[in-house]
């Protein structure tokens, strides 16, 4: 058993414990928190796991250890705990135990009343109780939206303020793309970015390698692992004027460094980028071609190889 699973054990012996001393005020969500040490000095591993009948919403998140109000992690050894998260969205009243630093217990989450109009003056409205919740354990702060209103996105919305708290889009995040030559304006782009791992510094080597790579082509480029470092490899072999749609087809396909180092071991001292792919989706491999030419077949191009394939020659 990992630290983690010892801790949601001890979560439901803490709301068995502790269950009758709970009363569930009407206008409250709950739910349970766990704490764990973490890396930085001066801050905690936080989860927050509400329950309810439409499943479960979790956060894991660092916090610095004096946004816990109330709580001393200094003490050693087992004690009770009783402190409160603020959030503008709304607080966390939690309790529980902490031993040396890590617990578990129950909170009782508290609307803020004014929340959902200042936040609707500020141009985010629709802010239902669910998403209040969200927006509370997300820390949606009123200063966070203004700032990323400030940055004139397209799109943004109160779902799309939620989205970048999940996915960690800041000011600091558009500014350093805009630094890069990017217009980062669109908010679904944005988030696509930190989910496949667009980053200021991909865009800054891919433009050091002479590329104005398009939003989308740069979202392309990782989900298909079309990387600058794979970029490198593939100029030792002397492939370095590939258009971007080319190098995302080289990736679908398997056009790797192997293949073609393979492939220029048997002669073909540079293949066109278009012919790489048509061998790769016909199946003309080193290995088909080394076997062709054990049957006397030599001096082949590529493409009567790749007819071969498409005819069913093996």
């Amino acid at each position: 058993m990992n630290r983690r699973e010892g801790i949601l054990c001890y979560v439901v012996a803490v709301c068995v414990l502790m269950g009758a001393l709970i009363v569930k005020a009407a206008e409250s969500r709950d739910g349970n928190w766990t704490i764990q040490r973490a890396e930085k000095t001066g801050e905690v591993e936080l989860a927050l796991m509400e329950r309810h009948h439409g499943g479960n919403s979790n956060h894991d998140t660092n916090v610095r250890a004096s946004q816990l109000k109330g709580l001393d992690l200094s003490k050693s050894g087992k004690q009770d705990a009783h402190f409160t998260i603020m959030r503008d969205a709304g607080r966390f009243e939690c309790e529980g135990y902490i031993k040396d630093g890590e617990g578990a217990g129950v909170f009782h989450f508290f609307a803020e009343p004014g929340y959902a109009q200042e936040m609707k003056a500020l141009g985010f409205a629709d802010i239902d109780s669910d998403k209040q919740f969200s927006m509370a354990l997300m820390d949606v702060s009123a200063v966070f939206a203004k700032q990323m209103k400030a940055e004139r996105l397209d799109g943004l919305d109160t779902e799309k303020l939620i989205a970048f708290r999940i996915f960690n889009v800041n000011p600091e995040f558009v500014e350093a793309l805009r630094k890069e030559g990017l217009a980062a304006k669109d908010s679904d782009k944005l988030v696509a970015f930190r989910i496949h791992g667009v980053s200021p510094e991909m865009v800054r080597a891919l433009r050091q390698s002479g590329y104005s790579p398009s939003e989308d082509a740069l979202v392309a480029m990782r989900i298909h692992g079309a990387t600058p470092e794979w970029i490198e490899q593939l100029k030792k072999d002397g492939y370095d004027k590939v258009d971007l749609d080319e190098l995302i087809a080289f990736r679908i396909h398997g056009v790797s460094p192997e293949f073609i180092e393979k492939m220029q071991s048997l002669g073909y001292r540079h293949p066109e980028p278009e012919q790489l792919v048509a061998m790769r989706i016909h199946g003309v491999t080193p290995e088909f071609v080394s076997n062709l030419r054990a049957r006397g077949m030599k001096d082949l191009t590529i493409d009567q190889l790749v007819n071969l394939r498409i005819h069913g020659i093996d």
